[in-house]
C-alpha cells in the first residue's frame, strides 16, 4: 500500500484531492481537527474505490504535537499534500493581533512545523513528493486581505527554498497556486463564475502536475497572467488602486 497524507482534510478542496488520490489508486491518512468527522466521508471513498483511508486527529497549531503525530504513522507516506488555509477576518486582524496570530500560524508556522518533519524523512529515504496548496494572494499584498496574504507568500518561499533544498534527494516539491475556488471558505464572496474554479477542478491539475513533477501551478491556469499583470504595475500607482 502508497498512503497519501493529507493535511486539513476537512476542507471542499481536500476533499476532492482525496478523492482523485484515491480514484488513482492510493491509500490515506486523513488529518484534521475533529477528524471524527471524516468517518463518513472516510467509509464513502472506502466503499467506491477499496482503498485504505485512515482518518487521523491533527491540530496544525500545536507544534509540539507534530513530532508524536508522524511518528504514530506506522507507514509512512509517500507523499503529503497541505490544504491547510484560514482565510481570517482582516478588519479584526488589524485591531486584534490574537486573529493576525491565528492567521499567520495556521497559513505558515504550523505548516513549516510539521512539513520540516516530514521533510526530513523524505530526505533520508531519498523520495516522495509535498504539495503545498498557496494562494495567488500572495503574490502581491493588497489592503483586502494583506495579512492572509503575507502569510501565504511565506508559504510560497518555504517551499521555493524546499524544492530547492530536497531536489537532490529526489523529493519532489509542488507549490499549488489557486485564484478564487467554490468553496464553504469562499461562500459569503461574490465570486466572478469565469474565475472561479470547483474543488474537483483543483485536485485533478494538482495530480496531473505532481504526475508531470511540475514546480508550480496556477488553478485556473490564466491565474498566472492576471498575478503577473499586478506584479508589475509600479508601487507609486499600486498603492493607490482599490484592487
Amino acid at each position: 500500500m502508497s498512503y497519501v497524507l493529507i493535511i486539513g482534510a476537512r476542507s471542499d478542496i481536500a476533499k476532492a484531492i482525496a478523492r482523485e488520490y484515491a480514484k488513482q489508486g492510493y491509500d490515506l491518512y486523513l488529518a484534521a481537527r475533529n477528524a471524527d468527522n471524516l468517518k463518513g466521508f472516510a467509509n464513502d471513498i472506502n466503499v467506491r474505490t477499496q482503498q485504505s483511508v485512515k482518518f487521523i486527529e491533527l491540530d496544525i497549531l500545536k507544534f509540539d504535537s507534530h513530532f508524536n503525530f508522524y511518528s504514530s504513522l506506522v507507514e509512512k507516506p509517500v507523499g503529503v499534500i497541505c490544504a491547510v488555509g484560514y482565510l481570517g477576518e482582516q478588519n479584526i486582524a488589524i485591531k486584534d493581533f490574537s486573529q493576525s496570530l491565528e492567521i499567520i500560524n495556521t497559513n505558515y508556522t504550523g505548516i513549516v512545523s510539521l512539513l520540516n518533519i516530514i521533510a526530513n524523512d523524505f530526505k533520508e529515504r531519498g523520495d516522495g513528493f509535498i504539495i503545498g496548496i498557496s494562494s495567488v494572494a500572495g503574490d502581491r499584498g493588497r489592503k483586502s486581505n494583506y495579512i492572509y496574504g503575507s502569510a501565504k507568500a511565506a508559504f510560497s518561499t518555504y517551499l521555493s527554498g524546499l524544492r530547492n533544498a530536497l531536489y537532490d534527494s529526489n523529493v519532489h516539491v509542488l507549490t499549488v497556486k489557486p485564484g478564487f475556488v467554490d468553496t464553504q471558505m469562499t461562500k459569503n464572496m461574490d465570486l466572478p463564475k469565469k474565475l472561479t474554479a470547483q474543488p474537483e477542478e483543483v485536485a485533478k491539475d494538482i495530480y496531473n502536475a505532481q504526475q508531470k513533477k511540475k514546480n508550480i501551478i496556477y488553478i485556473k491556469w490564466f491565474w498566472k497572467w492576471i498575478m503577473l499583470a499586478i506584479k508589475i504595475i509600479p508601487e507609486w500607482r499600486f498603492k493607490g488602486m482599490d484592487i
